[in-house]
């Protein structure tokens, strides 16, 4: 691809940033924000080739069930098998070309194209196809299959890549089992899933995330309140695959600390979240009674969907019995207000890097992780 001079001098600045230690580091250009030659660059070496994560298994801990996803142009479902295997594939009809489910929920034994009716089972293959007569050599269902997509469930997170030649996902995150184990997220139980489009670059929103140095400001009114910026750390090593913090919740917080009948964790743990950004765009905050996780998939470079999901300790959601539907409504709401407030950040910050005069700015020591994601871009973009 043949790039501008400003954007080849914005790539040169970027791999210059990857390089400076983060003591001296600033953030990247303001360009790589909103170029659209950096925008297909990322389509093509970035999100092409990466693990990208739908949701979580226990999404659709029925045979049956799927999830639809998008992978840029290439629409996705991954559904649980009759036989409670979970598996992913193109979601486009082997016939005309019509995606075959929308959204989420149960197909049963079969998903039906809306189109023809054409039939496939839940491990892709073409199980009806009427009027298909009179073709020479004769029409053989049995060789007609949808594509399967690579599939790897790691601590019950689905992920899914177009690239056949990508590292496994226990390999890349190895190093962040050690850490997140003890938690036993995988066993957490889903009690909301969102979908949203928010008007701004993708790269913006895995930063805001990355960071704990904006809570006590941008989120006063929620988050902020609980968040003691003091005892924010982060690993003394960094990672090509992912990079995290941990941050403790104070004995104020509603949310954020173990509940009495967690037997897995102890000490400083019955009260400290984890915050893995899994490269390039799984990001979640992992705490004793819940987690929840963003999931983002660029539509442009101004436009962003994303998928965001709640899920509860499994001694939580048992303890909560009947009144857990009230509960999870108020959950729900107060993440509304907490992802409104980011929404105004990161949509501002965007209009911002437009503006002929944004310049580079220092980073905090609260922005370590930003630094990384600059190393994890520059290796991909860069090169």
């Amino acid at each position: 691809m043949e790039l501008a001079s400003g954007v080849r001098s914005a790539l040169e600045t970027l791999a210059a940033v990857a390089e400076t230690p983060f003591s001296k580091a600033d953030t990247i250009p303001p360009l790589l924000y909103s170029s659209e030659d950096i925008y297909r660059l990322e389509m093509e070496r970035i999100f092409a080739q990466e693990w990208l994560c739908p949701g979580l298994a226990a999404d659709i801990p029925k045979p049956g069930d799927y999830i639809t996803f998008s992978i840029g142009d290439q629409p996705v479902f991954t559904v649980r098998g009759q036989d409670g295997v979970v598996r992913s594939f193109s979601n486009v009809c082997l016939h005309r070309m019509m995606p075959l489910v929308e959204g989420r929920g149960s197909c049963g034994r079969k998903l039906v194209c809306p189109y023809h009716a054409w039939t496939y089972d839940t491990q892709g293959k073409v199980i009806g196809a009427g009027h298909m007569g009179g073709r020479d050599p004769a029409f053989d269902k049995q060789q007609h299959r949808l594509r399967e997509i690579r599939t790897e469930i790691w601590e019950g997170w689905i992920y899914i890549t177009l690239n056949q030649d990508a590292p496994s996902v226990s390999s890349l995150l190895g190093p962040l089992l050690a850490v997140v184990e003890q938690y036993a997220m995988a066993g957490y139980i889903p009690v909301v899933q969102q979908e949203h489009v928010w008007q701004t670059n993708w790269k913006l929103l895995n930063e805001n995330f990355m960071e704990g140095y904006h809570l006590p400001v941008a989120h006063k009114a929620t988050v902020g309140a609980w968040f003691p910026v003091e005892d924010t750390e982060f690993p003394e090593e960094t990672f090509d695959a992912f990079t995290y913090q941990t941050f403790t919740k104070d004995e104020n917080a509603r949310y954020g600390r173990a509940h009495s009948s967690n037997t897995r964790l102890e000490g400083k743990w019955r009260h400290t979240s984890i915050l893995p950004t899994i490269f390039p765009s799984h990001m979640y905050v992992l705490a004793p009674d819940h987690l929840w996780y963003l999931s983002l998939r660029p539509m442009g470079t101004g436009a962003v969907n994303l998928r965001f999901g709640v899920a509860l300790a499994p001694e939580v959601h048992e303890a909560l019995g009947e009144g857990r539907d009230a509960w999870v409504r108020e959950l729900t709401d107060f993440f509304d207000r907490v992802n409104a407030e980011d929404k105004f950040v990161v949509e501002g910050i965007y209009q911002g890097s437009k503006a002929p005069l944004a310049t580079r700015g220092p980073l905090s020591w609260l922005e370590r992780e930003i630094h990384d994601f600059a190393r994890y871009l520059a290796k991909r973009l860069c090169t």
